[in-house]
């Protein structure tokens, strides 16, 4: 998700022995339990202080505080732990990282489109037990914390997906199915309908599924984008030219989470396209009419066409550089294990990425989960250069005012591709 949340610090220092079949800590080394004798493995080695700095998003810091206190409570006699928790939004934690990898987080969750360039800079090194991880978790989410056939991350959500909230009080089921009739219930209610177009994550929705293409070259750096594109059956300019329909609609409002969510509460709001992230929100403010489905339809060259979406992971990593790294992969393995996948799904309304969580009654009965997977037959993996978010923002933003100036389409198309081909 691409909030953009602040850092600050919050300590919990967590002392206590720890037990057992956790790999003794080589401040660097990837010795395990596995090669010492049963004699060895009981052996409690002599106790040291073992300082650790984990990352995670803001909104997490109750969640993780109950699994620091498990982790200790499940390894007792082998060190003394200071764990640091630090807020750090996923979508943001590369670049706070790659500022000073030796000076970052021990353990740290973020976006799975992060993963090239924190291998790329040596900041990940492959997991240990990679067979076992890959057969606990949705195969999505294994790709996603790959880079070829090696895993380098633990896959934690598999849920960093968007959709439409809706209010059941004004929408009937096949009021939802075209984002035209969204709008014209919208509008006779006095109501607003949102998305985010200064986000070009959620813009990739309207090019998805016509047949104009964006990704990422063999390189893993830049883009290919063919979004410009002056012939076939969908065209660039068409598709810019359903987006000045949408902004033109009165009941249409682009914003971003903040809006959404106060809009939500006050009111004025009565759907969205958002994320799980919201699901517990939209819950409070709409209780029995609150619903959530996979994005509908909208009008492009005279026909519909369903809203695509990237589909996102969050993974956990352990920095290459942190000075306890055995005893950092086994808390990153433990924040990411099945309990505690349920747990954040309990928490904080978090689709899992572990099989068997994914599975649980509670998740499957999660209207979010289910238009999250519904959507997901319209969706595809998030692998985009950095260079292609500005240059789509920018030229959304201006779909969202209307075109004021009055520019030529394709000439903005041409001016937005250029810069998402740059290398």
């Amino acid at each position: 998700m691409e909030k953009r949340l602040g850092i600050f610090f919050i300590t919990a220092v967590l002392s206590a022995s720890l037990a057992g079949c956790a790999k003794a800590d080589n401040t660097g080394s990837n010795m395990s339990k596995e090669n010492t004798t049963d004699n060895e493995a009981e052996a409690a080695p002599e106790n040291r202080d073992v300082a650790l700095t984990v990352w995670g998003a803001e909104e997490d810091e109750a969640l993780l505080e109950q699994i620091f206190a498990s982790f200790q409570k499940e390894y007792q006699d082998q060190a003394d732990f200071h764990i640091t928790y630090a807020a750090q939004s996923e979508s943001s934690c590369k670049d706070a990282l790659m500022a000073d990898l030796e000076a970052g987080a021990d353990v740290f969750a973020f976006a799975d489109d992060q993963l090239n360039t924190l291998v790329a800079a040596g900041a990940l090194e492959p997991v240990e037990n990679a067979d076992r991880i890959k057969a606990e978790n949705l195969p999505g989410a294994v790709e996603a914390a790959s880079v070829g056939d090696i895993l380098y991350a633990y896959p934690l959500t598999a849920d960093n997906g968007y959709f439409l909230y809706y209010n059941k009080q004004y929408f009937t089921p096949d009021d939802i199915k075209t984002l035209d009739r969204l709008l014209e219930v919208a509008e006779q209610n006095g109501k607003k309908i949102t998305m985010d177009w200064s986000s070009a994550w959620y813009v990739y929705a309207f090019f998805g599924n016509t047949g104009l293409e964006a990704g990422l070259n063999d390189d893993g750096i830049t883009n290919f984008c063919t979004w410009n594109k002056t012939d076939g059956p969908i065209k660039g300019v068409d598709v810019a030219n359903a987006m000045l329909s949408i902004a033109q609609s009165p009941a249409f409002l682009s914003t971003d989470e903040a809006g959404f969510l106060s809009g939500v509460r006050d009111g004025s709001v009565i759907a969205g396209v958002s994320g799980v992230w919201n699901a517990m929100a939209m819950e409070e403010a709409w209780g029995k009419d609150y619903g959530a489905a996979k994005l509908p339809t909208y009008t492009c060259c005279s026909r519909q066409i369903q809203m695509a979406s990237f589909s996102g992971y969050k993974l956990i990593g352990v920095n290459a550089y942190s000075k306890h790294n055995t005893w950092a992969a086994r808390l990153a393995e433990w924040i990411a294990n099945e309990k505690n996948q349920q747990l954040r799904f309990e928490m904080r309304g978090q689709g899992p990425a572990n099989a068997k969580a994914a599975a649980s009654a509670s998740v499957q009965d999660s209207p979010a989960i289910a238009a999250l997977i519904a959507q997901s037959e319209f969706s595809r993996l998030q692998r985009i250069g950095g260079n292609f978010w500005d240059p789509v923002s920018a030229f959304a933003t201006n779909m969202a005012a209307g075109n004021p100036e009055r520019i030529g389409l394709q000439e903005q198309l041409d001016v937005m591709v250029e810069g998402v081909t740059a290398p």
